[in-house]
Formats: C-alpha cells, structure tokens, sequence
C-alpha cells in the first residue's frame, strides 16, 4: 500500500471510487460529475490543500482531502476533511492513516480546527472519526433529501493545534516545503 498526493492524472480513477457513492446517502451529490468538472475540483483543492491518494497494487483504492471550512478570512485557520474508499477496503485501518497524514500536514499549515460532516447513520464513518478523538457537536436535522428520505447530517470536530493570539496565516500546502510533506507521508507508511 502507497499513500501519496492525487495529481491530474489520477481524477479518472478517483471518480471511479466517488461514483460508488453517489446513489448513496453518503453524499449530497446526486449526479456524477463529468471528468473534466471532476479534475478541476482536484486541481483546485490540491493547490491550496493536501489531496491524498492512496494506492494497492498500482490501483487507487480510496482517496482523502481537506478543503476550507468556510469563506470567511476568519475561518483561514479550520478546514473540512472529506474520504472515500473503496467499498473492498473499508474498515483496514486505511481511513485511519489517510487522516492522520491530513492532519499533520494541515497543522504545518497553520490549521488549528478540522470538521467532518457524516450522514446519519453511517456506524463505519461515525466509529472512525470517534477513534481520531472527533467529537460530535452537533445536527443538522432533515438537512438534505436523497434516496427518498430526508437526513440528517453529524457534524464532528477536533482540535488539532493550539490555539493563540495573533496565529500566522494560513499557508497554502505549496508554501510547505517539500521534504517535510514527504516525511509525513513515509510516517505513516
């Protein structure tokens, strides 16, 4: 197994694990988004965020990303963690390491706060983002409808960083310096 950052060339394959979710409750997207929409959000994210994939035989088999919580510059220093993986390797541990990367890469980039909404029920992603020490603060009661029923959506939190007067900005991930992004990514493989 090799986790490493997504790049343009990986889109194609990520979107073949993204559309395993789409008649699901696990996202609010209702239709697959064409490849060249989907390459762009990657493009898009990875500039500013890490975007994570990670690879079993050669075969990209889940994928992981954060992305700004809110627009606000006052938001700057929380993000939002989104994962998929392949409906074959859930509950391997492999959610596990994809955010423990995330999140060490996000604290090099000033990130004090990491979110993650979860549609209720979903016991595997409600269990992982309680081992990582995410704790549920809140709700959103009948907040979306797909599948023919409303949902709610579990928001989860954790602090990842302390918190100061007057934090440094957020920095863009191509702003961190190469070799220490890798360091992390051989940590936690």
């Amino acid at each position: 197994m090799k986790i490493r950052f997504a790049d343009s060339k990986d889109s194609k394959e990520i979107l073949k694990i993204y559309q395993q979710y789409i008649d699901t409750t696990i996202t609010f997207e209702c239709r697959l988004p064409t490849a060249e929409d989907f390459s762009k959000r990657v493009e898009d994210i990875s500039a500013q965020y890490p975007y994570l994939v990670c690879e079993q035989e050669g075969c990209i088999v889940g994928y992981a990303y954060a992305s700004r919580q809110m627009q606000r510059e006052a938001y700057q220093w929380n993000a939002t963690l989104s994962i998929y993986l392949h409906e074959n390797i859930t509950s391997k541990g492999i959610g596990k390491r994809l955010y423990q990367i995330l999140i060490e890469i996000l604290k090099k980039q000033g990130v004090k706060t990491v979110y993650a909404g979860v549609t209720i029920p979903n016991e595997k992603s409600e269990n992982l983002h309680k081992s990582l020490g995410f704790q549920c603060f809140g709700v959103y009661r009948n907040t979306g409808y797909k599948c023919n029923r409303w949902l709610d959506v579990a928001w989860f939190e954790k602090n990842i960083d302390q918190y100061c007067q007057n934090p440094a900005p957020f920095e863009p991930i191509q702003k961190i310096p190469k070799q220490e992004l890798l360091e992390i990514l051989e940590k936690y493989c």
